[in-house]
């Protein structure tokens, strides 16, 4: 087996995966994707549930998702997870969303059955249960800034509205996107609570004095960028402005720790990296996939 796959390899599947000892049914679509653990957790939890099949990598471009999506229906794959950047685009090309990936606009989770595609997000409840396992505190209690508007972040955002969290703010780079995500969020804060000179409900341009005031009034960050992906990538928000009542959360996980981790420890703030949101999210999509209990405990133990 491979540690990666590509379209090409799909078109030829037959051919490239004939002497493997259990089928692969089940892969994770991103561009990059090596850095993905999703096949050490997925793969764990078949073997542990006795399911006759493997998970693996696949390094799918932009441009590229139709006909993957095509031939992973021909080859009789069972689901996949998509990660950056498919989330948004992969909306447009399948049969069916649930509710929450429709209102989110952005799937992370296909399931294949009987020839079809049906899209789900388990973004959102991966990360409030991240967020209790790393912090031991619930959504509702905080006021979180959400860094980024896309796929990932457009979920955060729409499970922190759920949860009814005392405040949300959007920050990105694009401030016309996060102006617009908020405008899709603004029912979901319309209420009693008031929480003095700053609203319940914000977006802020990417700017350090601007993020500086909004600081104060906040108690978790949350990088949903892809920013730390990359060994060289820059912190999103540097230490001098981060404070030790702050909690940082980071999707991205790698290798070593990303520059906003370092950022945070440097600050002497409690910080977390995206693990725990992989597993719970991980763990939803199986159990979507198979009808099912995820064995969490396997799968948590396939991180260490």
């Amino acid at each position: 087996m491979k540690d990666t796959y590509t379209l090409e390899d799909l078109r030829n599947w037959g051919e490239i995966t004939r002497d493997l000892d259990r089928p692969i049914r089940l892969g994770v679509f991103g561009d990059p994707v090596a850095h993905s653990l999703s096949p050490e957790i997925q793969n764990t939890a078949l073997k542990h549930a006795n399911i006759d099949v493997q998970y693996a990598r696949f390094h799918i471009r932009t441009g590229e998702l139709r006909e993957a999506f095509r031939l992973t229906q021909e080859c009789q794959f069972l689901g996949l997870n998509l990660t950056i950047p498919h989330k948004i685009a992969a909306v447009g090309l399948i049969d069916s969303l649930d509710e929450p990936a429709k209102k989110i606009g952005a799937v992370n989770t296909i399931r294949i059955s009987a020839g079809a595609l049906e899209g789900f997000n388990t973004d959102g409840g991966g990360f409030g249960r991240a967020i209790r396992d790393n912090f031991a505190i619930d959504l509702r209690d905080l006021r979180v800034l959400v860094l980024g508007a896309g796929g990932a972040a457009r979920a955060i955002a729409f499970h922190c509205a759920w949860e009814k969290s005392e405040r949300l703010v959007i920050l990105n780079r694009d401030l016309k996107k996060a102006k617009q995500l908020v405008d899709e969020l603004r029912s979901e804060f319309i209420g009693p609570r008031v929480l003095g000179p700053v609203a319940r409900l914000d977006v802020v341009a990417w700017d350090e004095s601007a993020i500086r005031f909004q600081l104060a009034n906040l108690d978790l960050i949350v990088n949903a960028t892809p920013l730390g992906l990359q060994p060289r990538d820059p912190s999103p928000i540097p230490a001098r402005a981060l404070a030790p009542h702050l909690m940082v959360f980071d999707t991205i996980y790698a290798p070593g720790k990303t520059a906003l981790i370092r950022a945070a420890e440097e600050a002497g703030t409690r910080a977390a990296d995206g693990r725990l949101m992989l597993l719970h999210q991980g763990a939803a999509a199986f159990e979507i996939w198979f009808d099912r209990s995820a064995p969490l405990v396997a799968m948590r133990d396939a991180l260490k």
